[in-house]
């Protein structure tokens, strides 16, 4: 059974599964990744090396839409690394329409020499291996990913997260006074990701660049640990 699916955050679930992975991979660099292993469940939020990942893509449907970016940055909580970060562009296997290329201005010129994702897919690997990833809204990097995945190696790349996105809706989704809200009828707080970044004061940064939005979500994290966490905190409280 792979975690997450029907047995939520239980790192133990985790922690078996990449075990099962790391015997079972044929593929070296996922066989390398699995090895790496996961956090403890009981294991502080501060004290775990952590990987912001950001994916711009073609759609919303990792089987019909494909990759065409990829960032991601290193961090903890007292210090973000973009210069050791790591952005590609990526060719997909069907040329770009035109509201795709309006929406994250990635162009028919830039993917026409670009790598496809299965060429990059083991560095972006080596880059995530001993890291918890850390993204804003998990239905895009994680399938993604593991779709790239199947389709290059025939096999899965699934992985535990923390989602950003879903840490705000635990403060400005539930509780009473927001079904009492919904009640009335009154529309919900949005937790995307440059207006959950303005509720902590964090500055605004252009979005749709998948290595900025990375840094914009690693600072968010930061910032919703600061206010409603403690470095202390279990990642089992945090992760999907």
């Amino acid at each position: 059974m792979v975690p997450g699916k029907q047995q939520g955050r239980d790192s133990n679930d985790w922690a078996d599964y990449f075990a099962r992975q790391a015997r079972s991979c044929r593929a070296p660099a996922l066989a390398s990744f699995y090895a790496a292993g996961v956090p403890g469940d009981k294991r502080p939020i501060g004290d775990i090396p952590l990987m912001a990942l950001d994916f711009e893509t073609t759609g919303m449907d990792p089987v019909e839409h494909a990759i065409v970016s990829i960032g991601m940055v290193p961090f903890d909580l007292h210090v973000i690394r973009p210069a050791a970060g790591r952005y590609w562009v990526v060719k997909p296997p069907k040329p770009l329409r035109e509201e795709s290329i309006a929406f994250h201005r990635i162009t028919h010129s830039q993917v026409e020499h670009a790598p496809p994702i299965a060429a990059i897919l083991d560095d972006v690997l080596a880059e995530l291996a001993g890291h918890l990833v850390v993204v804003h809204y998990r239905n895009i990097e994680r399938p993604f990913l593991d779709a790239a995945f199947m389709a290059a190696r025939g096999e899965h790349c699934l992985f535990p997260l923390i989602d950003t996105m879903a840490l705000e809706a635990r403060w400005e989704r539930q509780g009473r006074l927001q079904r009492i809200k919904r009640f009335f009828g009154i529309r919900p707080t949005s937790i995307r990701l440059a207006d959950s970044r303005r509720r902590y004061g964090l500055p605004h940064y252009s979005s749709h660049h998948a290595k900025l939005d990375a840094m914009a979500t690693a600072e968010l994290f930061q910032a919703q640990v600061a206010r409603h966490y403690a470095p202390d905190t279990p990642v089992s409280d945090l992760w999907d």
